[in-house]
């Protein structure tokens, strides 16, 4: 039995291993590599039973080789370096997005706005759904991916004109199109370049009721090109432009940024965690979902595919926007979750 246990243990470990090597090196890895990389959060599972099987199999060099690359999964599962809010000197301890509304309230945040993300699978969504999470929820700022026309007619039949009065909307065929409702006035600005799926970028402009203050918030609705057979120099394309987007306003930026969308990357990818650390004078932006600390919160996939739960779809944020209120959705005929949040927009913007 300690033979087996140890031979077991090796087995369980190679595979893990290598893609540990993946994880590690931040390298152009080919399509199969990058989408394995995808499912990193669930190698803790096989990592630590390779080592209650390595600890009765009496050899040290494999039991020694199992904790690290135990202690390696869960390094990257809590990654220190996930971005939190920014911790300033009128807030100092509160950058953790749990306790975002507290910092929000002395830091003379403006406004707060409910926003939420749904790719709506070529449009099949269930509209009925959709505007019930906004209507419950409260949200202002609605962003759908692969939007189409019938979608969009379900939708107002539905009544989200009255919720969400102001729209800019793209419809496409298949997965190409979008669509973004708000509460709040929208101006378009243009599209992210060179990328299939168009990714508009728009400024909302959010008065807070009482307090005499305005506040404009960037956003872009995001859908880049799934890392598929061929097509994986188009992924690593859309994320790069996205990263130039976030990082165009300089080293002085303060201006409000949001991306949020289908991201088709995790944060296990190295292309999307250089998107994060390449904000405005390189500073780091803020994976919402991430820094709530939801790792094994999967949005995709939803539709009953046999494979481990992954986080594809984003809200992203510039490093002074607090946030609270992470949350996933399941929504009927989409193959994607809904993620919704409470950002906290400081004036100034």
């Amino acid at each position: 039995m300690t033979a087996w246990a140890r031979v077991l243990a090796v087995c369980i470990l190679l595979p893990v291993a290598a893609l540990s090597v993946f994880r590690a090196v931040p390298a152009e890895w080919p399509t199969t590599v990058v989408q394995l990389l995808s499912f990193t959060p669930w190698l803790v599972i096989p990592a630590a039973l390779a080592l209650a099987l390595a600890l009765p199999g009496r050899r040290p060099v494999v039991t020694a080789a199992a904790g690290l690359i135990l202690g390696a999964q869960l390094f990257w599962l809590w990654a220190p370096d996930a971005g939190r809010a920014d911790a300033r000197p009128s807030d100092t301890g509160q950058a953790e997005a749990g306790r975002a509304g507290t910092a929000a309230s002395r830091t003379g945040t403006a406004a707060q706005l409910r926003v939420m993300s749904i790719n709506s699978l070529f449009g099949r969504a269930d509209a009925a759904e959709i505007v019930r999470l906004v209507r419950e929820n409260r949200v202002g700022l609605l962003a759908i991916q692969e939007h189409t026309q019938a979608l969009e007619d379900r939708l107002a039949a539905e009544g989200l004109g009255k919720l969400l009065p102001h729209r800019i909307s793209d419809p496409g065929k298949k997965a190409s199109g979008s669509a973004t409702y708000s509460k709040h006035p929208l101006e378009a600005i243009g599209l992210v370049p060179d990328t299939p799926f168009r990714m508009p970028t728009f400024r909302l402009t959010l008065s807070e009721a009482g307090a005499g203050t305005t506040v404009t918030l960037e956003v872009t609705n995001v859908h880049a090109f799934p890392p598929v057979h061929d097509r994986v120099g188009q992924w690593r394309s859309d994320l790069k432009a996205l990263g130039r987007l976030a990082a165009r306003n300089g080293a002085e930026a303060r201006g409000n940024q949001l991306l949020l969308g289908d991201f088709n990357a995790t944060y296990d990818h190295s292309e999307f965690r250089r998107l994060l650390d390449g904000g405005p004078g390189s500073r780091k932006l803020v994976d919402v979902g991430m820094a709530s600390g939801t790792r094994f919160t999967p949005t995709w996939p939803m539709d009953g595919q046999a494979l481990p739960g992954v986080t594809i779809d984003h809200l992203v944020t510039s490093p002074h926007i607090p946030a609270s209120g992470y949350a996933v959705h399941r929504v009927t005929a989409t193959d994607h979750a809904a993620v919704l949040a409470t950002l906290h927009i400081p004036a100034g913007g």
